[in-house]
Order: structure tokens, then sequence, then C-alpha cells
């Protein structure tokens, strides 16, 4: 270890790279170019999105018609029809867009809430608190919903015909007050679609819509209000009432709120856009600490000094991964950090993470350009010629990253995050992906296909195999 750190801290050329992946992977996140409005116009302009009562952002915007609600009771609606449209007048609904019977502990956005709904592409759900979700029947309207109160208990039901009914889910929801508010509600997300792919990018499209519902047979039948949830500018509510028949137009969701083309915004991750530079550097410089002695014929004065080979090729792995370790959780600090605070200062809305997911970003950025540089030396242990391994390690560790962040179509890309070392990149996703919220979830805005260290052991998998190849050749092999 004493004698391969030598060499390390002794060779210029290495200590220069290293201290320059470390300026550049600060120097691109600190220089990304992304600019909002959020905070630009003065005050008001600030971006300010609802608590919800586990303390994670949320969306909280609906039409709602409803009604006090004091100590247990129900509500009972037959949803006869969904129809939706974009805001450029076509008529569509996103997968997502729904409508059905709310309970809130008022109309506070952010409020606690238990919800059965029917929604356009996914059948009956019981949703309750944004991020909680649980499947009902899969088939579509016209449906019969009910929404019971016992006490803090909350059950939703459904039925085709109104007599025979089935329960979706019934959840706890603590410290609900006496008096809640419950009724119809209706809300439709921002629609976003993958318009066009193509080597060399990708079209999206993402536009505000709208959902129209129609309700009828509902129970009680009177005394109901409109409310407009967290109102936002440029989305349509509207509620009238024609006898028993119920017609209720929104927009907006009720959801835990993400970042990206449907959602608000961008995650931390967006500060580490400069990773992969540091990435290539270090695999360089991983890749010359085994291609070097060769070049230099000091492989020989190394292997006399120290003849048990397999040790010789642990402690070069060792001393490259600390280094780069080291140098990569440095780094990472500092443009976390600083850079969350520049994309403020430049109007863009930046997720707020906990400490831990935080924490596991950085560490993890510096595992994987520890786990990445040792992958290098590897291959160059096996290749032995600078030029081949460079390249080879490059290929294989860098360009699959590249290739999916600009030319590869979002499921070929995906497929490749799963396989290539490149999954390791999953270990700076910082914004959770949910299933019912609709999302372009793609790893241009930092998310990935797989979590966090399952994408880590992807990548440490290919290190161990190669490690194994250099190890077994090296012994077997003459210097």
């Amino acid at each position: 270890m004493r004698a391969e750190w030598t060499k390390f801290r002794t060779v210029r050329g290495w200590v220069v790279a290293t201290a320059a992946a470390a300026v550049a992977m600060v120097g691109l996140g600190l220089t990304g170019g992304m600019s909002g409005s959020c905070g630009q116009r003065g005050p008001g302009s600030e971006c300010e999105l609802p608590v919800g009562p586990d303390g994670a952002e949320v969306t909280d915007s609906f039409t709602f018609v409803h009604r006090p609600l004091t100590g247990d009771g129900s509500v009972t609606a037959r949803v006869a029809s969904m129809t939706g449209r974009l805001a450029t007048g076509r008529a569509a609904l996103p997968p997502w867009a729904k409508a059905g019977l709310i309970v809130k502990d008022g109309t506070r956005p952010g409020s606690s809430y238990a919800a059965v709904m029917l929604t356009a592409a996914h059948g009956v759900r019981m949703q309750h608190d944004y991020t909680h979700d649980r499947a009902g029947s899969s088939g579509g309207g016209p449906r019969w919903l009910r929404l019971t109160r016992a006490g803090d208990t909350i059950t939703g039901a459904e039925s085709v015909d109104g007599a025979q009914w089935t329960d979706v889910g019934s959840v706890r929801l603590d410290d609900l007050p006496s008096t809640v508010e419950i009724g119809l509600f209706a809300t439709s997300p921002q629609y976003a679609e993958i318009v066009s792919e193509s080597i060399g990018g990708m079209g999206a499209s993402t536009e505000p819509s709208r959902i129209t519902a129609t309700f009828d047979s509902v129970t009680p039948g009177d005394g109901w209000t409109e409310t407009v949830v967290g109102e936002l500018p440029g989305r349509d509510s509207q509620y009238t009432r024609d006898g028993d028949l119920h017609t209720l137009t929104g927009s907006g969701d009720i959801a835990p709120a993400v970042s990206g083309a449907a959602g608000l915004g961008t995650s931390i991750t967006a500060t580490l856009v400069g990773t992969f530079a540091a990435l290539i550097v270090m695999v360089v410089v991983g890749t010359m600490m085994a291609t070097g002695e060769y070049r230099r014929g000091l492989i020989r004065t190394t292997l006399a000094a120290t003849p048990h080979r397999g040790r010789v090729l642990a402690a070069k792995a060792l001393v490259v991964a600390a280094v780069t370790f080291v140098t990569g959780v440095v780094a990472a600090a500092v443009v976390v950090t600083a850079g969350q605070r520049l994309l403020r200062s430049s109007g863009v809305y930046v997720h707020p993470v906990g400490t831990a997911t935080e924490l596991r970003v950085i560490a993890g950025t510096g595992a994987l350009l520890a786990v990445a540089a040792v992958l290098a030396l590897a291959l160059g242990t096996l290749l032995r010629r600078g030029t081949t391994a460079v390249t080879a390690a490059v290929a294989t560790i860098v360009l699959p990253y590249l290739l999916v962040m600009a030319a590869l179509p979002v499921d070929v890309g995906r497929w490749v995050l799963r396989v290539t070392p490149a999954a390791a990149f999953a270990l700076q996703q910082s914004a959770k992906q949910y299933d019912q919220v609709a999302n372009l979830y793609i790893p241009q805005d930092g998310y990935f296909p797989l979590p966090p260290w399952a994408g880590f052991g992807v990548l440490a998998a290919w290190t161990a195999v190669a490690l194994a190849a250099a190890a077994w050749l090296l012994r077997r092999r003459d210097a």
C-alpha cells in the first residue's frame, strides 16, 4: 500500500488529473445554465408547494363540491362520465385524471384526506395523504362509489350497479377533527408524452389538462358548496347542477410533488451534471496506474519487490479507490451545497431532500467514481496497452451514460442503465418516482430504472469480475 501510494503521489500527471476531475465536476455543476421564474418577478412570484401530513411537498389542486360532516357518516354517488381536454384544445385525458369522493380536513392545501375515485386509465383507486395508493377494480365507468367515516377510519367501496358493494380499502387518518369536509371532486394533472425519439435527441410535450366529470345519484342530496382547492392560474374550474346531475370541471392533482417534465423544478441531481467529466478523467487515471508500469518496464521491479502479484493489484485498487472516493465526495459536497443555492438564485425550484438522502447522493457519487476507477484499473491490467485500455474503459463505463443522456430512445436507455456500469448513476437519484403520479420518469430528469444501491451493485459486479480476471491473468502471464 505504501509503495503504491508513493507511486501515485509522485506521478505529477496523476495528481494533476485528479485535481482536474474535481474542478471539472464542480465547474460544470455550477455553470449548468438552468434558469427559472421562481421569485424573479417580485413578491408573490415565489414557488411554494403545500406540505402534506408527513412533511413532504405535495400537489393539492382540485374542484371540490363539499359539505361539512360532523362525526360519522358517508357520501355515495355514481361517476356517470369523464371527459377531458388539453390546454391546446385536443380531447385527451391523462391516465391519472380522476374524479370521485373525498373526505378532507378542511380545504387547506396539504391537509389530510382520504378518497375513493375512478381514474381515466387505472380503474378505481383508494388514496390517502398523497403518497398512499391502493387499487380497486380495473374496469372503467360508470361506477358507483361510497366513502364512509367511522371515527378515524375511512372506508372506500365501489359497485357496478349500486346494489352489490365491494370494499376498495380502509385507512386510518390520525388526528382527524370531529368536523370534516366531505363530497365530490375532480382533477386532472399535467399531460406529458414523448412525441418523438431519434438518434440525437428526444421530443417531449407537456401541457395542462382538465377533466369534466358528471355525477348522479348523489347522497346526501343537498347542502353542497363549491371550492377550488389550491387554485392554479390558467386552469379551469367549474361546477354546475341540473337536478340530480352534478358536473365538475377541474385541473391539478392530489398527489406527492415531483420534479421533471410534468412536475415543478428539478432535484439536487441536476447539480451533478459534471460527474461524467470527472468520471472520464478518473477512468483514465485508473487505467494508467496499470498500463504505465508496463509501458516503462517498471512492472518487473514492482513484482520483484512484491512477488505476490495479487497483493500488488489489490494495493493499486485500494489506492486508486481511496483517492478517487475522497476526491468525488469533496467535489460532490461542494457542488450539491453551492449548486442548490445557485439554482434557486436563478429562479429554479429545487425540491428539498432530507439529510440522509443528501449524504447518500454525495457519498454515492464518490463510490461511483471510486469503483469505476478500480474497474478501469482492472481493464488496464487485462489489456496492458494504454490506448487500448483507456478506449475500452471509456467505452465500457462512460459511453453508455452519454448515449443514454444524448442519443438513445428512452426504453433502450432504461435497458442500458440496468445492465451496464452506468447503472451506478442511480446513486445520484434524489427524487422519488410514484406510480400514481403521471410524469416522464426519464434519466434526463434524474430518474433511473434501478434503485440506488441496486444500480451500484451492477457496477460492483462488473468490477468484481474484471478484477478477478485481471488477478488470474497477472499470476499466469510474464511481466
